[in-house]
């Protein structure tokens, strides 16, 4: 980011700060913002108000996007400059106080429990003041959302699914790059982003640093909040297959799969009930499949019939080869590896989230 541009964010944050606070019933004093000496040059802003018949002063340190590690960066500034300083402006309650473009929910729970203000452009306001006590929370802003979004997407989702198979091993980035078949930029990437998180334990620095899950349940939280929405854009197929046999109907795939060199994993149900039975039975086999021109082999050698109604095959088709990566052999098919299949589960049908708490709790653990 640019000096120009990190300039407009911050006082995007301030102007945002400073509107909010004149909309509220109880100002008596219209917000004011107050030259910064040279020697205050790491507060953003400081700003001045009334309320209630008393004087308040915002001692604001202004950020971009603020995460649990950037909240506690930014507390431990605040607090070191409010000690260095001492008490200056008599009469006036000094607040500290984090101002951003957006603040992710952990982060401003870190914020809250250390009396510590906090603002983002989405609306959310905080200001724990002895005489006014204020607290207004609204959903984070899109640039926030999608910024997280993008995290659970593409190749950054190897990392992720690799680090939740192996979650109790330590990884350096080249490692963790070499089992997730990504960059080791986008290793270092993702990392970086999980660390601001702080899902990560850190030992050693530079080319001996190693990272692993602090809390993997966490991360699998998050990913099961953003799971909808990634799920929307994937290409769901229907079938009807002459066979009530789910079993045969995955021998067969299987068999074929092999023999045109397709790569796919019995996903949701299908596998669930292999991995951690939960129903007595389970009708329609579900599967992911490589996107490939032997596609219509595979079909036409099941004899499958695309169906709106009584379908008992559904296909995920899918394009990126790294959702095959940690896929497990079981007796003669292939199945999702339990986390994707956790995920898929959580889209799907009927008793299908059920299934996915029963697969959790039996098979994945956290």
């Amino acid at each position: 980011m640019t000096a120009s541009e990190n300039y407009r964010l911050k006082n995007k944050a301030s102007e945002g700060l400073l509107e909010a606070l004149r909309k509220l019933p109880m100002i008596t004093r219209e917000p004011a913002v107050l030259p910064i000496p040279r020697g205050d040059r790491e507060i953003g802003a400081k700003i001045e108000f009334g309320a209630g018949g008393r004087e308040y002063l915002l001692l604001v340190e202004t950020k971009r996007f603020v995460y649990p590690l950037d909240a506690r960066q930014a507390f431990l500034q605040l607090k070191h400059r409010m000690e260095s300083t001492g008490r200056p402006d008599k009469g006036k309650q000094i607040i500290p106080l984090v101002a951003a473009e957006s603040i992710s929910p952990g982060g401003k729970e870190f914020l809250k429990s250390k009396n510590f203000g906090f603002f983002d452009t989405g609306g959310s306001l905080f200001i724990p003041a002895r005489d006014i006590y204020v607290y207004i929370e609204k959903p984070s802003p899109k640039i926030f959302q999608k910024s997280v979004r993008n995290l659970f997407t593409g190749r950054r989702s190897q990392v992720l699914h690799a680090l939740l198979i192996r979650h109790n091993e330590w990884f350096s980035v080249k490692d963790l790059a070499q089992f997730a078949e990504v960059s080791l930029a986008t290793a270092s990437q993702t990392l970086s982003a999980l660390e601001r998180f702080e899902w990560l334990d850190v030992k050693g620095r530079g080319p001996s640093k190693e990272r692993k899950l602090a809390n993997p349940g966490a991360l699998l939280d998050e990913w099961q909040r953003q799971t909808p929405t990634a799920s929307r854009r994937q290409t769901h197929r229907r079938f009807y297959v002459p066979s009530s046999d789910p079993g045969d109907i995955a021998r067969r795939l299987n068999d074929i799969c092999e023999k045109l060199g397709l790569e796919y994993a019995l996903t949701e149900q299908s596998a669930a009930q292999i991995y951690a039975p939960f129903l007595t039975h389970v009708s329609r086999l579900t599967c992911r499949l490589e996107l490939d021109i032997h596609m219509n082999e595979l079909y036409a050698g099941l004899g499958a019939r695309a169906v709106n109604e009584g379908t008992n095959l559904e296909v995920i088709e899918t394009h990126l080869s790294g959702e095959f990566l940690f896929r497990e052999r079981v007796d003669t098919v292939w199945l999702a590896s339990p986390v994707q299949v956790y995920l898929d589960l959580l889209c799907s049908d009927g008793r299908s989230k059920e299934m996915a708490e029963h697969l959790r709790h039996e098979r994945i653990g956290f």
